[in-house]
């Protein structure tokens, strides 16, 4: 058996932090499986200009083929036009990387593909699946909402995951969601990410802060995650005033910098000059995922007013550094977020609810060892051997009854 993963979500010399969550999961499946990697770079003619004259970090130019860990990562380009014609992304994307994996199924013994997130991944994994007669396993993250509500993206990924040999997903609100699209029970698995306890563990608060150049008396509340719309980070800049009337010491760390999804730095910086704040939110661009304990240990709360989610691993990342969280209750964030000694839930766009249940959260006595425990019960050593597992007899109980016809 030989997987070839295909996640355009993937990270690379450019985006480095660019879905760690992804590598994370396979790479430690790749100890069991032998793999290789396929994530193709979105292109469109003349893309160069819109990154020189509007968009500075827009497509980045990523190299063709990287090692990492050990492991061969591919970014083929495919055809993909901004912003238009979204339901053409999958066939482009398959037509675009079929020679490669042709190319890889012959040389190196490809036997199944895995694919992350429904679209354009999952689709393409099953377009490709029947072009080179090959299984084909779906995960879902946190597109799918999306992708349902989209007539032709929707029939399309209904005949991906229908055709798969399994759907994994990363929380059972996706699992629902993929039942009410007409999913058969047996086909879809939760098999939730997990927490790299190498990279997260707590630090020294005092020398994090000395060493980040906060005040140590301050209270601390993070976010940690892509600047764009989605993350929400607008949503607590918008509550600042307001809290630091009952918090007069608070500070806001925003960890992340630009990506595909966008780069909100400019307006993010913006919003907190007319609000005020901009002396108390700091940005401090990317961080490489070895170095964000640091960050994490020298805050007091996590916070994340998102609109959607699948399963986000900074839950997990804040907890193993015993943060408490407070989150908006979309996706899976409920499920992580399950009990009130791990942190607090509001609904997506109550902006009092958030800035009460932060100002609570920044008040309230947390067991911080019982946080810790909580991500150290979901590390990934915990996951993969069942995901292994399940690989194996999907792939080959697919291919044995490819066998029998």
């Amino acid at each position: 058996m030989k997987l070839l993963v295909l996640s355009r979500v993937f990270p690379n010399a450019v985006q480095p932090t660019y879905g760690v969550f992804v590598r994370e999961r396979m790479f430690r499946v790749a100890e069991h499986i032998p793999l290789v990697v396929v994530a193709p770079v979105a292109w469109f003619p003349g893309q160069g200009l819109i990154r020189r004259f509007w968009k500075p970090h827009f497509r980045p130019p990523i190299p063709r083929h990287e090692v990492q860990d050990g492991i061969d990562v591919y970014h083929p380009r495919f055809l993909c036009i901004p912003g238009i014609m979204k339901w053409t992304d999958a066939p482009f994307l398959a037509l675009g990387i079929l020679p490669l994996v042709r190319r890889l199924k012959r040389e190196q013994g490809i036997t199944a593909i895995d694919s992350h997130f429904i679209y354009p991944d999952g689709v393409t994994a099953w377009l490709l699946g029947r072009w080179l007669g090959l299984p084909w396993t779906i995960t879902l993250r946190g597109t799918l909402l999306r992708i349902s509500r989209t007539r032709a993206c929707r029939w399309l990924a209904l005949r991906a995951m229908h055709g798969a040999a399994r759907v994994f997903s990363v929380s059972d609100d996706l699992r629902r969601l993929a039942l009410e699209m007409g999913i058969p029970p047996h086909q879809v698995e939760v098999m939730p990410n997990g927490i790299n306890l190498e990279h997260f563990r707590p630090e020294d608060r005092e020398a994090c802060r000395r060493a980040l150049g906060l005040p140590q008396a301050a209270k601390i509340m993070i976010t940690v995650g892509g600047l764009n719309e989605r993350k929400g980070f607008h949503r607590v800049i918008e509550q600042m005033p307001a809290l630091l009337q009952r918090h007069p010491d608070l500070h806001y760390l925003c960890v992340g910098g630009g990506g595909p999804d966008g780069n909100e730095l400019a307006w993010l910086q913006g919003l907190a000059e007319e609000k005020g704040v901009s002396e108390r939110v700091h940005f401090t661009g990317a961080v490489a995922p070895e170095r964000l304990r640091d960050y994490y240990s020298a805050a007091d709360l996590f916070v994340l007013a998102t609109r959607f989610e699948g399963w986000a691993n900074v839950f997990l990342e804040a907890a193993a550094c015993g943060l408490p969280t407070v989150t908006t209750r979309v996706g899976g964030n409920a499920e992580v977020i399950h009990a009130d000694w791990l942190g607090r839930l509001v609904e997506l766009g109550d902006g009092d609810a958030l800035r009460d249940a932060i100002a609570d959260a920044l008040e309230a006595r947390w067991d911080h060892e019982a946080i810790i425990a909580y991500a150290r019960e979901n590390r990934w050593e915990m996951r993969i051997p069942t995901l292994v597992r399940r690989l194996h007899e999907a792939t080959h109980a697919e291919r044995q009854g490819s066998t029998d016809l």
